[in-house]
């Protein structure tokens, strides 16, 4: 039952059951009783039309660039306040995100092989992962190949986009690896796996 519900049981008429015993029976403040929404002024109104307008015409502002914006058209408010304001309106800047962590239905999902795995020396387990790093228009993608074990990054590549490309450069990095690497584990003669991030 929401909150709004159980307030409408409360009954001041009652004389055998105080107001406060039947607010904390029904888990409710009591000061809610008492309370009367604020509404919006005129002034906080016309603020909020024309922030709508603003976003109508540049929706890949935010919060920070409307309230710059504003003077422009004799309008004060801070940044805190616009985005506040922002969100009861529901605007959020459109922008280019992050494109990671997107998953294909049918890709298998492989069990985690490293869970009771003791790591003990380096050029046992090597991971990678693809993250991004933001820059001023956009973002970069980072794929990147290291030891388990010394915490060392055996290799690495950038792309500024997350397609076919950066994936192969994983696969260059991974023949590289391989060829850099081979003679070292033949000397050795142990078997070595490699970690992908499932994410």
């Amino acid at each position: 039952m929401s909150p709004s519900e159980r307030k409408a049981l409360i009954n001041a008429d009652r004389t055998d059951l105080s107001l406060t015993k039947q607010c904390k029976l029904l888990k409710i403040s009591r000061s809610s009783l008492y309370y009367t929404p604020v509404g919006v002024n005129a002034e906080t109104l016309e603020l909020m039309n024309e922030i709508d307008r603003v976003f109508t015409k540049y929706p890949f502002f935010g919060s920070r660039q409307i309230a710059a914006y504003l003077p422009r058209n004799g309008f004060h408010a801070g940044r805190h306040r616009v985005r506040r304001l922002m969100g009861l309106m529901g605007l959020q800047a459109i922008y280019k995100g992050p494109n990671t962590s997107k998953k294909h239905p049918q890709h298998r999902i492989y069990p985690y092989l490293l869970r009771k795995l003791p790591i003990t020396r380096s050029n046992h387990v090597w991971c990678s992962d693809i993250t991004y790093i933001p820059v001023r228009r956009g973002f970069l993608y980072l794929v990147a190949i290291m030891d388990w074990a010394t915490r060392k990054v055996l290799a690495w590549r950038l792309s500024n986009t997350l397609d076919a490309g950066i994936e192969g450069s994983h696969h260059k990095i991974r023949q590289a690896r391989d060829h850099e690497y081979r003679s070292r584990i033949a000397v050795h003669g142990f078997c070595m796996d490699h970690h992908l991030d499932r994410g």
